[in-house]
């Protein structure tokens, strides 16, 4: 497994009602990260690792704190 936030990305985007095409869509437009549904599909199954400034860009979009996606801690 190449990273341990892929769960909580995915649940979290579930509860938000965002698809995987919305998520790197927003990753592209607000962060001008470039990723695709494909990208995000391989984060979410953990195969895929995710970098510092990708996991920064998707705690903000997914209303979370990066150490929340990466423990499951509040902080």
């Amino acid at each position: 497994m190449k990273n341990i936030s892929g769960r909580r990305i995915k649940g979290r985007r579930q509860e938000l009602g965002l698809g995987q095409v919305d998520l790197a869509a927003a990753l592209t437009v607000d962060f001008e990260i470039i990723l695709d549904q494909s990208d995000v599909s391989e984060m979410e199954r953990g195969i895929r690792g995710i970098k510092d400034i990708e996991l920064d860009a998707i705690a903000r979009i997914l209303d979370v704190s990066p150490l929340w996606l990466m423990r499951g801690d509040e902080v």
